[in-house]
């Protein structure tokens, strides 16, 4: 469960990498690193 939510985490940073660089979308590349980042299991994890 863990590895799923690590991964889920990356792809949700990534992905709001990606809408940042490419796309210049501010809100929706922060919107998606933040819950990126609350999703994955370091640090902070709403899940665990």
């Amino acid at each position: 469960m863990m590895f799923i939510l690590w991964l889920i985490a990356v792809i949700l940073v990534i992905a709001g990498a990606y809408v940042l660089i490419a796309r210049r979308d501010l809100l929706w590349g922060i919107v998606l690193i933040v819950v990126g980042l609350l999703v994955g299991p370091g640090g902070v994890s709403i899940f665990g």
